[in-house]
């Protein structure tokens, strides 16, 4: 898989390479701006689920940035249209009357579980999670929230403050917001019953992304949606890295037989272009009645693209193909990780799964993690980490990934692996 043309360096095409790159995000980016790798590549294209740095080096990507390439890199269909689009009219603002944008929310009402039928749509979603949460509010007349414990909902003063990961808690101020925490659904019972009364919402992922590739547990609604609804209380799914066929159901709801009352998305639904949107029922969406408008969000060129995604996710069965690649991913890790003591049980849904590293005698799990990441790259393939200790192999790649790239990518993983354990018992 790893392949470099050294007769491409990246002085002789103009790229920067990586130590200009870095120097130049030091002097100019917030330095909150972090990358993956001791050894970065530049990355300088991609098509399907391949990515290409500065030196000509092909990577496969298997993080596909956070779960947005469902669809593929530069996928032509795709981006055909959106061209298109762009040659024909870039941006108006939602004031003005444009066709893409009710075409979308049109497809989305077909698409989307149950009775939700409305759409806002936002640029991202963190922006989408703020104005499910405002949403949430307004139709409850109730301010607080209950989060789960591992949760990432964004960088917006109500979607951070519903952060369960403490170091995407940046606001030293966000004790201020009325957001409970709950690790299971047990707890969030015992939070509803004595609190129930003041809560608007409770904000769920249906897998938790950041927090380590963690599913809800199935009973998970079984539990608590008897009390939500004796309350009062609304559920607000956010599907923003889960969305669109990533767990082999478009929507990862459809996996628990819930129907939230809010749908948060985002990511994948552009595949690279920016959107979010948050939609509820008709009874829902009607407490949002005041002026409201978002500058770029549902813009013509974003509502093409994520047309666009829909018709290829449909066109080429991505559904069915995520939970069919997924299952044997899911196989495939699971007899790697049982050859190896220090790694931990298979996580995750469809083409989303977790890897969890331990901790060994050579050095912290995290640690161990970094250096598992940085020899898959060298091997040519792009993996992602996450969880509360950054310590847990993320496998989330472009839908369209082939059978046989998921088997070379195993190949060496195990390869990874087993130099990993060499050193340890060295």
């Amino acid at each position: 898989m790893a392949h470099r043309n050294s007769d491409n360096s990246a002085s002789e095409t103009g790229y920067w390479g990586p130590e200009k790159i870095i120097k130049a995000k030091q002097e100019s980016l917030m330095p909150c701006s972090f990358h993956f790798y001791k050894d970065p590549p530049q990355i300088v294209s991609g098509k399907g689920a391949f990515l290409t740095d500065s030196e000509g080096k092909r990577y496969a990507d298997f993080f596909a940035g956070v779960s947005v390439m469902n669809c593929g890199h530069c996928n032509d269909e795709i981006n055909e249209r959106v061209i298109e689009q762009i040659r024909t009219l870039q941006h108006t603002t939602s004031i003005y009357l444009t066709q893409p944008v009710v075409e979308l929310a049109g497809r989305l009402a077909e698409l989307l579980p149950g009775n939700l039928r409305r759409s806002f749509f936002c640029n991202s979603g963190s922006e989408a999670n703020e104005g499910a949460m405002l949403l949430a509010r307004l139709h409850t007349g109730k301010r607080e929230f209950v989060a789960l414990e591992r949760s990432l909902h964004g960088r917006t003063c109500l979607s951070s403050a519903a952060n369960g990961i403490p170091m995407w808690r940046t606001d030293p101020f966000l004790d201020d917001i009325p957001v409970h925490f709950a690790a299971d659904a047990e707890e969030l019972c015992r939070i509803l019953k004595e609190r129930g009364d003041k809560i608007a919402a409770v904000m769920g992922e249906p897998v938790q992304g950041n927090g380590g590739i963690y599913p809800l547990q199935a009973d998970f609604f079984e539990k608590s949606a008897p009390l939500m609804r004796e309350k009062g209380v609304l559920f607000i799914a956010d599907e923003v890295q889960t969305g669109f066929a990533r767990t082999g159901k478009m929507f990862a709801m459809e996996h628990y037989d819930f129907v939230p009352d809010i749908l948060v998305g985002a990511k994948a639904l552009g595949n690279g272009f920016p959107i979010g949107f948050f939609a509820a029922s008709d009874e829902v969406a009607a407490s949002l009645n005041r002026p409201s408008a978002s500058t770029l969000g549902g813009n013509p060129v974003s509502s093409t693209a994520a047309l666009g995604v829909l018709d290829y996710i449909r066109d080429r069965n991505l559904v069915e193909e995520a939970a069919r690649k997924g299952k044997n991913l899911k196989t495939g890790l699971q007899e790697i990780s049982a050859g190896y003591g220090f790694l931990g049980e298979v996580r995750g849904l469809g083409l989303m799964l977790g890897l969890p590293v331990r901790d060994g005698e050579e050095g912290d799990s995290a640690e161990r993690t970094d250096r598992i990441l940085e020899a898959m790259k060298d091997e040519g393939y792009l993996i992602g980490k996450n969880g509360l200790g950054r310590n847990v192999l993320a496998f989330q790649p472009p839908l369209v990934v082939e059978d046989k790239t998921i088997d070379a990518m195993l190949v060496a993983l195990d390869r990874v692996m087993q130099m990993i354990n060499e050193v340890n018992n060295d």
